[in-house]
């Protein structure tokens, strides 16, 4: 390995350069996915621009050596945890803003930018960068591009795939295609940038992106409302589809059961007197001060009388919005306070998700009669999240993962709606892809990176990788 230590340090300097013995334990592993015992990378490279990461890739091509690109390390699957015998890149660096123009609506970014700078750099502008994640203030934007990230607004705003226009991106071979488009219209041959977009550092390592930006909101309006029958759910969405348009910014749903816990493990004031079926936190984004308000009141009201709703709560300021987000953004909590836990991300066609949690429920506890299931998500988006957990020990984490992940295949859903693959789901990607659309993409790894030096062992399972590289 003496090669590849000596020819990053030539071309970065030593001080860009990190030896394996004196890598900070952080960068071994993402938020949630340890990396496997006795690993070692070799060394962690900290690079300031474009063309020291392509410096660092041309390294790695000429060594063989496998590169694991890192962001803020916020990720929940694995996608930038340690490898054995790896370079980790790490792009916390690069970290300026190099253009706001409020009149195409655009910003551009290095990749290693916070998401949190890029809303209060948009927001000082009187504009608004609309993805929003709760890891706002680590998470980098590489890393959001990378995953294609979602969040709480993408029924408004879409993925973050649908908030790029350019970027810049290193090839494995350490080639820099740069196109840092600012167009909305640019239809000249192939979209490259969606091939980097959600492909979690397996096919290049983005160094730039030019993003989107929108109208700053002049008015938010927030509802808690509860149902006594989730028939009643799907008709409010209608309802307020039809009501709100593109105003609704999220139609967040909690199940009883993941909302009394939350309510329990948080220590929130109740908001409703008794239990209900399910609950709907409604959020409204307008451009009226005046009359928004009234608006949104009123189409709520319209399900009220129809008999949808059985009981709301509205907001009367910020800080009332912020104590119904926080039962909503309890998740984090609750995947700590009720381990040991299986948390799943799953999209499934909107009018379906009901049903088929309850098949979920029921197959899991035709094999664990103590389980237990705390759901909650976007449903406007399709997105459910999950948690599973039982009574049985040692805990069954595999076999609950076949239990969701079949009925997930069974339903034609998908098995990562927003978080991607990475190591945790790579040994269930066939679940919600076909045999040619994997292909397909072993074939696409091998056209960009024939050596698979890129973040090898994501995404696809080893045999699958060996195979795309031949």
């Amino acid at each position: 390995m003496a090669d590849i230590i000596e020819l990053l340090r030539e071309r970065l300097g030593e001080a860009s350069v990190t030896l394996a013995d004196e890598i900070e334990s952080r960068h071994m592993s993402d938020w949630h996915v340890p990396a496997e015992p006795g690993t070692k990378p070799v060394a962690l490279v900290r690079p300031r621009t474009p063309q020291e990461v392509s410096a660092v890739l041309a390294a790695c091509t000429e060594t063989r050596t496998p590169v694991v690109p890192q962001g803020g390390l916020t990720g929940l699957v694995g996608g930038a945890t340690a490898i054995d015998g790896a370079v980790l890149l790490s792009l916390d660096r690069m970290r300026e803003i190099l253009e706001l123009d409020a009149t195409a609506g655009t910003i551009t970014v290095e990749a290693g930018v916070p998401l949190q700078a890029i809303q209060e750099a948009a927001d000082a502008v009187d504009l608004l960068y609309p993805l929003d994640i709760g890891s706002r203030g680590s998470c980098l934007i590489g890393g959001n591009v990378a995953t294609n990230a979602g969040g709480n607004r993408v029924l408004r705003y879409g993925m973050t795939r649908d908030l790029v226009l350019g970027m810049e991106v290193v090839l494995a071979d350490g080639t820099i295609v740069t196109t840092l488009n600012k167009m909305l219209k640019n239809n000249v041959g192939y979209d490259l940038k969606q091939f980097f977009i959600g492909s979690e550092g397996t096919l290049g390592v983005v160094t730039k992106v030019v993003l989107r930006l929108f109208p700053k909101p002049r008015s938010t309006a927030t509802a808690l409302c509860a149902f006594d029958d989730f028939d009643n759910v799907y008709a409010f969405l209608r309802r307020m589809r039809a009501g709100l348009a593109d105003t609704m910014s999220s139609f967040e749903v909690m199940w009883p059961s993941f909302f009394e816990a939350a309510l329990d493990k948080g220590n929130h004031r109740r908001p409703f007197a008794g239990q209900h079926a399910a609950y709907v936190l409604l959020e409204m984004m307008g451009t009226d001060p005046e009359q928004d308000g009234e608006h949104f009141e009123a189409v709520i009201g319209s399900a009220i009388e129809a008999g949808e709703v059985s009981d709301v709560v509205l907001a009367q300021s910020i800080g009332e919005a912020d104590r119904f987000w926080a039962i909503r953004d309890m998740s984090g909590e609750l995947d700590g306070a009720l381990a040991p836990l299986v948390a799943f991300d799953i999209s499934i066609e909107t009018g379906r998700i009901a049903a088929f949690l309850d098949e979920c429920e029921r197959r899991c506890r035709e094999r664990w009669s103590s389980a237990r299931m705390y759901n909650f998500g976007h449903l406007a988006d399709s997105n459910i999240h999950m948690f599973v957990t039982v009574e049985e020990r040692p805990f069954p984490e595999h076999e609950i993962e076949q239990v969701i992940y079949e009925c997930t295949q069974d339903w034609g859903g998908s098995i990562s709606a927003e978080i991607g693959i990475g190591l945790l789901k790579r040994p269930y990607l066939a679940y919600s892809r076909s045999e040619a659309e994997i292909a397909l993409m072993r074939r696409v790894k091998s056209a960009l990176d024939p050596l698979n030096i890129l973040n090898p062992t994501k995404v696809f399972e080893p045999l699958d990788i060996k195979l795309a590289a031949e």
